[in-house]
Parts: structure tokens; C-alpha cells; sequence
């Protein structure tokens, strides 16, 4: 590549680094690492192509500006916490909004087979769920406990261990990234069919309404943080597929940072569905309102955190880095 074009190809990119450092108190230290690694890989092909010129000169001297400026903005290690919640995890999910849009589009496109899956052939949540837990349900509609399946363990045995299932689940749906986003997929894929499939079932049975508040009461947070954990799980793998500019590995532990971080932001997520879960969901005779504006409560709060909140930031972040 002649050196003409490698500048014009770059310029823009180096001067939003520019742009950053100037404003590098308000940017996430994972933001400066990135910008780092891109600088550093470009002086790198610099020096391998065009010696000691001047966009190679330019180059070192803003690698080691952006060194510097690292290592100068390191927050304590408190405010690094707040922080991390407030402005790290919403910006890397702006970045993975694109994984995000799919895990979903996967998600909802895997419950629409389990519904029709269902509604065409009566026994197929046997195939899903297992004939075991099919038949005790339907042994507990007939007896009109239709959601006791709820109310089996002690409130908080049932909260620690569903809170354990789910965060495992979401670090196998991040952790099946490394098999190039399919493992991950495949994860998102089950997990729909069986929500569509189960859901389908109550209707099925007359108790669509009542099992819409007790299964989402939970479920809004707990399956919200799934698709968001298997958007962690396409950050890692699509960073091995498609490494762009960047070296195979380098994308790919790039990708693995980025979704480390949107995987660890979902465990309060999952903590609170499980609290939900364990407490709450078991007592159907609650006031539909109530169950109704916990559901609505937990979409809000889903919807703010992970989709509005991040683009305010970053909007708020184009804004800073703008000339003044």
C-alpha cells in the first residue's frame, strides 16, 4: 500500500484518537486501550513499510501520548467500580448493539418455532421439556395449582440456586463464542424454542394470561440478560471471524475483552431474577397489577440500561470530542 493511501485510509481514525486523549478523563480505560492497539498496529505496519517517514514519526509520538495518557487516567479503584457499572458496560454495549440486534432477532425467531412447533404437534414441549415435567404439570392444573412448579424449594434455596443456573447459562452462551459464534447461536436457539414451546403449552391449556404473569414476572429479566449475554458470546466469536485490520488473535481477544465485560454486567441482572424468581413468582395470588407492573418495571429498566443509556453516552461522547 503506497503511503498516500494508508494516511487517507487512517487520518480520520487518528484524529479521533487525538480527539479522545484530549477528553480522556471522561473515556472508559478499555476505550483508551482499544485506541492504543489500533495506533500501535498501524506504527507497526509503518515502520515494516515506510521506514522512518513522518506519518511513522507521527505515529510513535502518538503511541506514546496515548501510553502516557493510560496510564495517567487509571482510577481508583472505587471509582473504577462505579464507573465500570455507570459508563464501561453501557458503552461496550453500544459497540456490540449489532450483536445485540441479532442475539434477539435469533432469540425471537427460535420462540416463533417452538409456538407453531407446538400449536402443530401437542406433544412437542414433551420432546423439549421431557415427558417428567410435562405430566407434573399437567398433574398440578388438575389439581388448580398450575404454577406450583414455582413453589417447590424453600424461597431462598430457590434463589441461590436459580441464580446459579442462570449465570451459568449466560457464561456458557459468552463461553461457546470461542467456537466461532455457532456455540453461542446454539445456546440462543434452545433457549428460545423451549420459552416458545413452554409458553404455548399453558396457553394450550386455558391459562395463557396467568402463566404470561407468572413466567415473565421473572423472565423479562432473566431472558433479556440471556440475549444479552449471548451478544457477549458473537463480541468473542465474530472477533475471530471477522478480524478486520487487526491480527486473527488480536481481534480475537479484543472481542473476548469486550465480551467479558457485557457478561459480567448481566450478573446483578440475573441476581435480581433470581431474587424475583425465588421470591415473588411462587405467589399467584398477588393482584395481577402488581405482577403486571414488576413485568413492565423489568422491561424499563432492560430497555434504559441496555439500549438508551448506551446511546445517550455515546452520543454525549461524540459531543465532548467535538471541536469547540
Amino acid at each position: 500500500m503506497k503511503e498516500a493511501l494508508f494516511v487517507k485510509r487512517n487520518m480520520a481514525r487518528w484524529e479521533q484518537t487525538e480527539q479522545l486523549m484530549e477528553h480522556a478523563a471522561e473515556s472508559s480505560p478499555d476505550t483508551l486501550a482499544d485506541a492504543y492497539i489500533e495506533t500501535t498496529s498501524d506504527l507497526a505496519f509503518s515502520q515494516t513499510h515506510y521506514g522512518r517517514s513522518r506519518v511513522t514519526q507521527y505515529l510513535n509520538a502518538l503511541s506514546f501520548s496515548l501510553h502516557n495518557t493510560l496510564y495517567r487516567n487509571r482510577r481508583e479503584p472505587l471509582s473504577r467500580l462505579v464507573t465500570f457499572w455507570t459508563r464501561e458496560v453501557p458503552l461496550t454495549m453500544w459497540e456490540a448493539r449489532r450483536e445485540l440486534l441479532l442475539t434477539f432477532i435469533i432469540f425471537v425467531v427460535a420462540a416463533a418455532i417452538g409456538v407453531v412447533s407446538t400449536l402443530g404437534d401437542s406433544d412437542f414441549p414433551r420432546i423439549i421439556l421431557g415427558d417428567r415435567y410435562v405430566d407434573m404439570t399437567l398433574d398440578n392444573i388438575a389439581r388448580g395449582e398450575p404454577m406450583a412448579v414455582y413453589d417447590g424449594d424453600n424461597e431462598s434455596d430457590a434463589f441461590l440456586g436459580i441464580t446459579l443456573n442462570n449465570v451459568w447459562v449466560s457464561f456458557r452462551a459468552f463461553a461457546l463464542g470461542v467456537l466461532t459464534s455457532f456455540g453461542t447461536g446454539y445456546i440462543l436457539l434452545v433457549n428460545g424454542v423451549m420459552v416458545g414451546a413452554f409458553q404455548t403449552f399453558f396457553v394450550e391449556q386455558g391459562l395463557g394470561w396467568e402463566s404470561f404473569l407468572a413466567i415473565w414476572l421473572h423472565g423479562t429479566l432473566e431472558i433479556s440478560a440471556v440475549i444479552v449475554a449471548g451478544a457477549a458470546g458473537l463480541a468473542m466469536g465474530n472477533g475471530w471471524l471477522f478480524p478486520g485490520t487487526y491480527s486473527r488473535m488480536a481481534s480475537f481477544r479484543r472481542g473476548a475483552r469486550r465480551g467479558l465485560k457485557i457478561v459480567i454486567g448481566t450478573v446483578p441482572v440475573f441476581v435480581c431474577a433470581g431474587f424475583i424468581e425465588g421470591y415473588f413468582t411462587r405467589h399467584t395470588e398477588w393482584p395481577d397489577g402488581l405482577r403486571l407492573a414488576i413485568i413492565l418495571a423489568s422491561l424499563l429498566f432492560v430497555i434504559t440500561y441496555f439500549i438508551l443509556l448506551p446511546r445517550r453516552l455515546h452520543q454525549q461522547a461524540i459531543q465532548q470530542a467535538q471541536p469547540t
